[in-house]
């Protein structure tokens, strides 16, 4: 049973962390990596470089969405996508642990789950633009 006087703040908490961790990764890729090397990352994964720039801005976007309280729902369950890329072919190959050489899937896999989690709880206290379920 979820305890209905707690479960808006673990919501929150949620919402606030992941956000922030989001929005820091996003802007590392932006101003550390650049969008052309960021660009230029994901077509040595074999991908095009225009999806590094589109995860750029998805985490970027997403993270203040997430810490604002907007659409925490979906913006939750959109950002699993890019996760479970990041699992599949930036991951995968380093093996399970995130301590391994080039960081093995475990943490995008973990925070992947959590985003999932997020989007099942909803935006909890204090979101500036709540969905409501119908």
């Amino acid at each position: 049973m979820i305890d209905q006087k707690t479960a808006p703040y673990a919501a929150l908490l949620l919402r606030l962390t992941t956000g922030a961790l989001f929005l820091t990764h996003g802007l590392t890729k932006f101003f550390v990596f650049t969008p052309a090397g960021t660009a230029g990352f994901f077509e040595s994964l074999g991908l095009p470089g225009w999806l590094g720039i589109l995860t750029m801005i998805a985490e970027i976007a997403g993270g203040l969405a997430l810490i604002l309280g907007i659409a925490t729902r979906l913006v939750s369950a959109a950002l699993i996508f890019p996760l479970l890329g990041a699992v599949i072919f930036a991951h995968w190959g380093n093996g399970f642990g995130f301590a391994n050489t080039g960081g093995g899937w475990e943490y995008p896999a973990m925070w992947a789950l959590v985003q999932a989690a997020l989007a099942l709880l909803g935006d909890g206290a204090y979101a500036l633009y709540p969905l409501k379920r119908k």
